[in-house]
């Protein structure tokens, strides 16, 4: 198949080869089927971005920020969610207005000893995003089956042969699987926020913003540990290549009927993920900040406290489920991550369960000596460090994608208006700047 892009105006070579290239344009789009009907087709490139935004790393920090302020940190959610749908709205946009993934877009306009840098550190991210899905899973398997964590670690490496039989079906199942799997997360903290009766008014309060959030240190600190853990690196590659699985006209009016639809697709599944971590904080606040429980920090305290604090048997059980199936959502959406950039900053092509292998054993090593010498305590450790790292590796994918959709040349008529190109690089300022203080403030408490 021909790549689609056929402008070279503002990049130095034309785009040759199509972002995965197996499944590109291999959803069909109905021609004048009407809004609703259109809207389905473009449905899931949106839920598989969101699943990024639930993984197991963004736990810890909303299970701390309850359990120690309450709802008070609410807003920092809200706003760090606003931050990822700004930015994912760009990524979609980029790969629909000019045929190409964020990281090909990056090939073409860097020189080849910066593509292979911004290569490096988008593998840094993926491998750290793969060590928190390692560590959640193993964590939920220990939670839900007494499984040693060594053993849940070791039994992670063999979702490589689920992945590789699901690629083989097509990619709109492995859209539906991650789709049902954040529903089934979406049904188990719908229950989990019934039985803890927050406090509605709270809540509400919560969601805005208050001085005390940036004049309270201890409180600071996690509201950058949110916005920190919010956007993932890898979800702003991912997210450039998957819209083009959707076989819209490659004309402008195509282009623009497929932003419109996408931007609305992954909108709607950012809000979905916005009250999984909404869900997550508000539960350790009524369950933890209001019964003397101030000190719960990570997930596996909050499992064992949430039955007899809530008097629920199931509470702990559903909580380990949707941790389980946060856990095995990632791997879908970071394998394919994984491949968008080894294909398009170094045009390096190798078989989808062969990549998985790779990353995935990355990830388990270090996951596996930490557990065998530090055990529990360790691994939750772990997990906030794989977070520290990607808040290190973010401004190496907002940078070139916020310059690359601001720039005219290079997007033509879908060029960020005006105002879009002011927000879009102010939120990336914020996001270096606060992402750069957790890193030292993290570095120097060392």
């Amino acid at each position: 198949m021909e790549a689609t892009n056929t402008s070279t105006k503002g990049w130095r070579q034309a785009n040759d080869s199509n972002s995965l290239a197996d499944v590109h344009s291999s959803v069909n789009v109905p021609v004048g089927g009407g809004f609703f009907k259109t809207l389905r087709a473009y449905a899931g490139p949106g839920l598989m971005v969101a699943v990024g935004y639930m993984d197991p790393g963004n736990w810890a920090t909303d299970i701390a920020g309850g359990a120690r302020y309450g709802y008070r940190l609410l807003s920092v959610v809200l706003i760090s969610n606003l931050f990822a749908i700004l930015l994912q709205h760009l990524a979609l946009k980029l790969g629909i207005a000019t045929g190409r993934d964020l990281a090909q877009a990056c090939r073409d306009h860097y020189s080849k000893p910066v593509s292979i840098g911004l290569w490096l550190l988008a593998e840094i991210a993926i491998a750290a995003t793969d060590l928190a899905e390692v560590i959640g899973s193993a964590i939920a398997l220990n939670l839900l089956f007494g499984l040693p964590l060594t053993v849940g670690i070791l039994i992670t490496a063999l979702d490589v042969l689920l992945l590789l039989f699901l690629q083989n079906k097509g990619f709109q199942l492995i859209e539906r699987i991650v789709a049902s799997l954040i529903f089934l997360i979406v049904g188990c903290f719908g229950y989990e926020l019934l039985v803890s009766k927050p406090d509605i008014a709270g809540v509400v309060s919560g969601l805005l913003p208050r001085a005390e959030i940036i004049s309270d240190p201890g409180m600071l600190y996690i509201a950058i540990g949110i916005l920190g853990a919010t956007v993932m690196p890898h979800n702003l590659y991912l997210h450039s290549s998957i819209v083009q699985t959707r076989n819209f006209g490659r004309n402008d009016e195509g282009r623009t009927s497929a932003i419109k639809y996408a931007t609305i697709d992954s909108t709607v599944s950012l809000f979905l993920a916005f009250f999984i971590n909404a869900a997550i904080l508000i539960l350790a606040g009524a369950a933890f900040h209001f019964s003397g429980n101030q000190q719960v920090a990570d997930i596996t305290d909050a499992h064992r406290l949430l039955d007899p604090v809530l008097g629920v048997k199931m509470a702990g059980i559903l909580f380990a489920v949707a941790l389980l199936a946060s856990g095995q959502n990632s791997t879908l959406t970071g394998t394919l991550a994984g491949q968008i950039v080894m294909e398009g900053f170094i045009n390096l092509r190798v078989k989808p369960w062969i990549r998985r292998l790779i990353t995935r054993l990355v990830a388990i090593v270090p996951a596996l000596i930490v557990a065998i010498l530090y055990g529990e305590h360790g691994t939750s450790e772990l997990l906030v460090l794989s977070q520290v790292v990607l808040s290190l590796q973010l401004s190496f994918a907002v940078v070139p994608l916020v310059l690359f959709t601001n720039s005219k040349a290079k997007m033509g008529r879908f060029v960020n208006p005006l105002w879009i190109k002011a927000l879009s690089w102010a939120v990336a300022v914020l996001i270096i700047g606060l992402n750069g203080y957790l890193l030292w403030d993290t570095v120097s408490s060392l």
